[in-house]
């Protein structure tokens, strides 16, 4: 186990110098929030943090990385087993309009760091500082910033452009606030934490009319809510009990709302599918495209369904996440770590990293919730408080999986 005396106090010894440093964290999370940027249009956020790495002085940092994506190398004093291990925090924000009214709140109409990767990019900035100043350690960290999480699958944009071939990290750890868990604790669990994240869209063609004609039209609009009645007992009458899929339809589209009587020629619903495991998930594509098909054949339409597989489902490997645990509980002590934490059905594009190398995403608790102020909201702000806990963590997690017999 690593909770033993000498890892506590040197994990309040590194608390204490990363809290040294706090307000200067604060000041460039602000900054941050104040000029959010939607994936691959990070240009302000990159160069901010490529600024502040050169000022640390790391021996690397490589830009462009999947667009706007950032490494940075920090080598230890020594390198005698030829270790590495890489750090990932996102960058990019939502397409919200803030509500918030404090100093720091967005100035870009229309974008909002509505998710925390601001909060998330500064702890890795604060992990950085402290790692290129503490160097006796021995292997590499690999420090990644990566663009567009927010639907973008940035991830998979930068192992496409190589990120692995040439930082090739023996395991690889993220984290994410959560509001939901108060601060001070932190959450991390073997196997799934984040559902698989699916498109679907189906595209249903009748014959338009009028509508005090309906009888010489074939009209869409039915079959589509004959679909989406259809498609609610698929989770409920296919998939087993003990699993977890979500299919949620959330968007109509058909006529003209200014043309009360005339029947479309074509309607369009547009939803997600969230599962946890490929079965599961193949069963869902499968018998939601025959649904829709039969529905609408039965009805005299035609249907297609376009069946995208956007983020794979985040699986924590069991070694990491468990050495990620015993990480954490030396920092926050046991009754502060949360290994139960149900399994999220949103997604995380940390996911496609996790397919190339072992590694664990965790969670940390910011507060808010209570107040009905979570992930995604327009009043939401990451916590200022556990920038410090966030940064102790991230280094932690890197010196000991380097350091580790």
């Amino acid at each position: 186990m690593l909770q033993t005396t000498d890892q506590s106090n040197d994990s309040a010894a590194m608390l204490a110098e990363i809290g040294g440093f706090a307000p200067e964290l604060e000041a460039i999370r602000h900054e941050l929030h104040r000029h959010p940027e939607l994936g691959f249009e990070e240009v302000y956020t990159s160069n901010l943090v490529a600024r502040e790495l050169e000022r640390y002085g790391v021996d690397h940092i490589e830009r462009g990385i999947g667009v706007t994506g950032i490494v940075a190398v920090i080598r230890g004093r020594t390198d005698t087993r030829g270790r590495s291990v890489g750090l990932r925090a996102d960058m990019d924000a939502l397409p919200m309009q803030e509500a918030n009214e404090f100093a720091h709140r967005s100035t870009r109409p229309g974008l909002m760091h509505g998710c925390g990767h601001d909060g998330h990019t500064t702890m890795l900035l604060g992990a950085a500082r402290h790692l290129a100043a503490n160097r006796d350690f021995d292997g590499t960290v690999y420090l990644i910033f990566q663009p567009g999480e927010e639907g973008y699958a940035g991830a998979r944009a930068m192992i496409e452009d190589g990120l692995f071939n040439r930082y090739p990290c023996d395991a690889v750890f993220a984290m994410h606030n959560w509001p939901g868990l108060p601060p001070g604790t932190i959450a991390v669990r073997p196997g799934p934490m984040m559902a698989a994240a699916d498109r679907v869209t189906i595209t249903i063609t009748g014959r338009g009319g009028h509508g005090a004609h309906a009888y010489l039209a074939i009209d869409p609009v039915v079959v589509a809510a004959h679909i989406i009645t259809a498609a609610q007992s698929i989770v409920s009458r296919n998939v087993n009990p003990i699993d977890s899929a979500v299919v949620s339809l959330c968007s109509v589209q058909a006529g003209n709302p200014e043309a009360m009587s005339v029947i479309p020629h074509e309607a369009q619903i547009v939803g997600t599918v969230r599962t946890f495991h490929t079965a599961t998930q193949d069963l869902v594509e499968e018998r939601l495209s025959a649904l829709a098909t039969a529905v609408a054949s039965g009805l005299g339409a035609q249907a297609s369904v376009h069946y995208e597989r956007l983020y794979p489902s985040t699986i924590n490997s069991a070694p990491e996440a468990l050495f990620a645990q015993q990480v954490a509980a030396d920092l926050v002590g046991t009754a502060n770590l949360v290994t139960d934490l149900p399994p999220s059905m949103g997604a995380e594009d940390f996911s496609f990293m996790l397919r190339e190398r072992p590694g664990a995403y965790l969670r940390i608790g910011q507060g808010g919730a209570a107040s009905g102020c979570f992930l995604h909201n327009t009043s939401y702000d990451f916590n200022d408080a556990i920038l410090p806990l966030g940064a102790t963590l991230y280094a932690r997690i890197a010196r000991e999986w380097l350091d580790r017999d």
